[in-house]
């Protein structure tokens, strides 16, 4: 069995802690991250349907960090930004970072990094250097690629018709993707779930097709 671990990973605007959970023992390192947007459902289940998944079997020889709710605070209100109302897939310190707000919902906080969430988060990718990350949201089904992630990609989406992208559409400056996948190389997918998707659907497909895309990375 893999070594397992429940730590604290940081807290939240509102001082809840924000719990996160290790696997593995050996291997490249890899962070999965879990609602980011509270409102986001989709992505919340993926991200315990992999911790389920972790912890019944962990077939890897990789070492996962798993933190399946970031914004807890904006879960716990079913709302995307955290008890702040700040977006925290827009607060990150990008280098296109700025405080313009195309509308609330985007608030991008009074400055980069001011929310405790991504600061959390920032410590880890400062301390941890994984080499690849995938972060879990609901929108239009696709898998937003940032850096060279083709392979991993490639190998969910032939499980789930999802198409593969390397721009969503609109600008996202503060976003996870930038900071990681773009301005430090760190391969990362920003997955899409098809919002509305229901629980049973996501355990059964998607779960599983992140569990084989996993494997690429070894």
């Amino acid at each position: 069995m893999a070594f397992q671990k429940a730590y604290h990973f940081g807290n939240t605007s509102q001082g809840l802690s924000i719990p996160a959970y290790k696997f593995g023992s050996k291997g490249p390192e890899v962070l999965i991250v879990g609602g980011v947007h509270g409102d986001e459902i989709e992505g919340i289940v993926g991200a315990n349907g992999l911790l389920r998944s972790f912890s019944n079997y962990f077939p890897f020889k990789l070492n996962i960090t798993l933190v399946p709710i970031l914004n807890l605070d904006g879960a716990l209100r079913n709302q995307r930004q955290n008890a702040n109302l700040v977006d925290l897939n827009r607060n990150l310190p990008t280098q296109d970072w700025s405080p313009e707000v195309a509308s609330q919902r985007y608030f991008p906080g009074l400055c980069a990094n001011s929310e405790p969430e991504n600061q959390a988060l920032v410590e880890h990718l400062q301390t941890c250097t994984p080499e690849f990350i995938l972060t879990l949201h609901s929108w239009k089904p696709m898998l937003n690629v940032n850096g060279d992630c083709e392979k991993v990609a490639k190998t969910i989406a032939a499980r789930t018709g999802y198409i593969l992208t390397d721009d969503i559409g609109y600008p996202t400056p503060g976003s996870l993707g930038t900071y990681c996948g773009l301005e430090r190389q760190i391969p990362t997918i920003t997955y899409e779930f098809e919002r509305t998707m229901s629980a049973s659907d996501i355990l059964k497909t998607h779960v599983p097709a992140i569990m084989e895309g996993l494997k690429v990375l070894e």
